[in-house]
């Protein structure tokens, strides 16, 4: 039982240390493609390697951390709540443009990696880049594709989106609240949700939800997937 909380404390200890350091970086530099959530995995994959420390062990003693963010993702509900006359309203809208956004995606994938010539499993390890990563995840697995291809992928997506969304928004002079909020919520998943909050919550709430609808609509082409490309 020592030994255990001893295990505990260490990565609880790691982890906030891991993220506080992060927050520190992108407070200096300012810059979107350093997100604390990316940067504190770095610090903790450089901790871990250097101290030889055994990746199971560390995840193991993490496990505060998934009821932390299951708390988290249930208080989403809060803002979609204040904002649902407005969701309700343009519920039509909604789906339409995060299906387009999310079938648009996995078109370019496709589109790519034939151009490219990459073979099946790179092809469908990145198709469900553009959902959040638990659902990217299970699809990919699902699929067949590799899972830690997967990850990195929706890393890569969501930064990308994070650092190139708001200047194209502000290039194309895309004023509307829903609109921004949605297109950053299925492109970059959950931070870009949170980026979203920044502009005020209308874009937030639809942020969160664009995030939710793209995870459905991935799951429900998921199979079609399995029936042209297995």
């Amino acid at each position: 039982m020592e030994k255990m909380i001893d295990n505990i404390l260490l990565c609880t200890f790691i982890t906030v240390a891991s993220y506080l350091m992060g927050v520190l970086v992108f407070q200096k530099f300012k810059k979107a493609w350093l997100n604390p959530l990316y940067t504190c995995t770095v610090f903790i994959i450089c901790v871990l390697t250097l101290f030889h420390l055994n990746f199971t062990g560390y995840t193991s003693g993490t496990n505060l951390f998934s009821l932390l963010m299951g708390t988290a993702t249930v208080s989403l509900a809060v803002p979609l709540y204040k904002q649902f006359a407005l969701i309700k309203k343009n519920f039509f809208i909604i789906v339409c443009a995060v299906m387009t956004g999310t079938l648009t995606g996995v078109a370019s994938i496709v589109l790519l990696t034939k151009v490219m010539h990459m073979n099946q499993e790179m092809m469908i390890s990145m198709i469900p880049k553009s959902v959040t990563a638990p659902i990217a995840l299970s699809i990919s697995q699902s699929l067949g594709g590799i899972p830690s291809l997967t990850v990195s992928f929706v890393f890569v997506s969501a930064i990308f989106s994070l650092v190139i969304g708001p200047g194209l928004l502000k290039y194309t002079r895309i004023k509307s609240k829903i609109a921004k909020g949605l297109a950053l919520g299925t492109s970059a998943q959950a931070i870009g949700a949170k980026r979203a909050f920044d502009w005020g919550e209308v874009e937030g709430a639809m942020g969160s939800i664009a995030m939710i609808t793209a995870a459905l609509c991935m799951s429900l082409i998921a199979p079609f997937l399995i029936y042209f490309y297995l």
